[in-house]
């Protein structure tokens, strides 16, 4: 997200993400787990050899590991898959072919076996059934051998229960298996279990009133075997919400004649300012990694693109241990020209954002509904013409509810919540704009209001109490960013060519930056921003 103000976070604000180093003791422990992992595997490997061996079956061919001569891309033999999630009871009596990880094995006697089989995030119940010339025990033998988590293809039959299956997504069906393939084994003991790391707080909390204890896999453990944390229902619709979002950020703005851009990331000076940035060598010259694509948006307008938008990677070298700040994070970031007025850019905050929350309420209604039963959570509430406050008039809510703010400060995390609350109660909304920030904590290239250069044209935007958009008009005369700079502690000579960019002409303009993971993390209500990081960066993690 761009830094249209320098972000405060409270110190008293909780460290939510551990260390991830790894102590002796733990060490030790991933070792013997790994020799109970190995010692496994080859029994596992024992086991099916005296199945494939020492039982001969006529109908061997309908079962077994596939071997590494056919995965190579030996042939293309026409198959169609059909994908998991898209089993449905239209489909009744169809063969279908499937692709999937083995989620579980439950065996009921010598003939009969379910496997439930996962694809992205859905699942459907596989019945192995003891059958002449069709299934064999040894068939169902070989099932119960594979290890969880293995990947695997079902060759079967759709047909209805006479129950919904209460331990799948696809409720309504099952396939009754001819054919059973295993594409690659996974190793028998798993660091997490994925039925474990899919688990509500609730079910936990409820197991608890009833004297059970259940497996909670806590945020860093999952970090750590993120691969395994990735699979689990609800991660797999953050992810697929995320997409949405960027696509949707892509072509609204398309829609609205801005052009896609690319800013270099390696950087001469500080974009932002302040103490927050990755330095390092450039060939013999310092340089930092961009603290956000601002300066060079602009010049792309100076450049009469017009209309322009990025989406990039964005690092910040701050020491924030919050819920809701990373060291590098996904930036979706626009610049315009202005013809009169910086309500021009919230325009097209508004419009951006409302399309975006219809979208995903209609398009993603199986990932939220993923998300929210692992998570939660209250839709969120918008209108559709999104509410504008002045930064005074949010002073004034905050302070007839007996909160004490600057006037000429900023909020800090406790009145920004605390005004979304008050927020929400009057106007009926969780997303609202609050604009004219006082000048001071605003970044050099921000441009005073006309009539009180103690305020700036700037504005924030919030979702849940929580502030996910900053921007502004910018100032576009070369005098002034000079002197603004100077204030803020820059060395102007490390930003000369963004300011000799605005010696040649430059059009009134404004723009926004927003943090891709905090859009997803809020509009999910989830409580910490390294669940819509896909690999997080933090100050004390840097793997996977």
């Amino acid at each position: 997200m761009e830094s249209e103000k320098p972000q405060n976070p409270s110190p008293m604000e909780p460290q939510e993400e551990g260390s991830n180093k790894i102590s002796k003791k733990e060490a030790a422990k991933l070792e013997r787990q790994r020799r109970r992992q190995e010692a496994a595997a080859a029994a596992a490997a024992t086991a099916v050899s005296t199945v494939s061996i020492e039982e001969s079956d006529p109908l061997s061919g309908n079962y077994g590991d596939v071997e590494l001569n056919d995965l190579q891309s030996k042939a293309v033999t026409g198959r169609k898959w059909t994908e998991v999630g898209s089993i449905a009871p239209e489909m009744k009596d169809q063969v279908v072919l499937v692709r999937g990880r083995v989620q579980t094995i439950r065996p009921v006697g010598k003939k009969i076996a379910f496997v439930v089989v996962r694809e992205r995030g859905f699942t459907v119940q596989c019945v192995l059934t003891v059958k002449p010339e069709l299934v064999s025990s040894q068939m169902v033998k070989y099932a119960t051998s594979l290890s969880k988590e293995s990947i695997i293809d079902v060759e079967g039959v759709v047909t209805i229960p006479e129950k919904p299956i209460t331990g799948a997504t696809q409720q309504q069906v099952e396939v009754q298996i001819s054919k059973l393939y295993c594409v690659n084994r996974a190793v028998p003991t798993l660091p997490i279990n994925i039925e474990d790391a899919a688990r509500s707080e609730v079910e936990i909390e409820q197991a608890l009133e009833k004297g059970e204890q259940l497996v909670r896999v806590n945020q860093d453990t999952r970090l750590n075997f993120r691969i395994l944390d990735m699979r689990t229902p609800a991660n797999q619709g953050i992810f697929r919400i995320q997409c949405q979002i960027e696509n949707i950020f892509r072509q609204f703005l398309l829609s609205e004649g801005f052009v896609g851009i690319h800013t270099p990331k390696l950087i001469g000076g500080s974009s932002e300012g302040g103490s927050a940035v990755f330095r390092l060598d450039y060939k013999g010259q310092p340089a930092c990694l961009a603290q956000s694509p601002q300066l060079h948006k602009q010049m792309a307008i100076c450049g009469d693109f017009g209309r322009v938008f990025e989406v990039g990677p964005v690092f910040r070298a701050e020491d924030s241990f919050t819920h809701r700040h990373l060291c590098e994070f996904t930036g979706l970031d626009v610049e315009m020209e202005i013809k009169e007025h910086y309500s021009e850019v919230m325009d097209i905050v508004d419009r951006l954002f409302v399309a975006m929350f219809d979208s995903l309420n209609e398009k993603c209604k199986k990932e939220l509904e993923a998300v929210g039963k692992q998570y939660p959570f209250e839709p969120l509430k918008y209108l559709r013409k999104t509410l504008r406050l002045t930064f005074a008039e949010g002073i004034q809510m905050l302070k007839e509810a007996g909160v004490e703010v600057d006037p000429l400060g900023d909020l800090n995390t406790e009145s920004e919540r605390k005004l979304g609350q008050l927020v929400a109660d009057k106007y009926g909304t969780e997303f609202y704009i609050l604009h004219k920030y006082p000048q001071a904590v605003r970044p050099f290239y921000t441009m005073p209001c006309h009539d009180n250069p103690s305020y700036s044209n700037s504005f924030d935007v919030f979702i849940r109490g929580e502030e996910i958009i900053s921007g502004a008009q910018r100032v576009h005369v070369p005098e002034l960013l000079e002197k603004r700079a100077g204030e803020c502690g820059i060395d102007v000579k490390t930003i000369s060519t963004y300011i000799d960019s605005f010696r040649y002409g430059a059009p009134p303009h404004g723009g926004f930056g927003v943090g891709l993971e905090r859009v997803v993390m809020l509009f999910c209500a989830l409580n910490n921003i390294r669940k819509t990081s896909l690999f997080p960066r933090d100050p004390q993690r840097i793997v996977p």
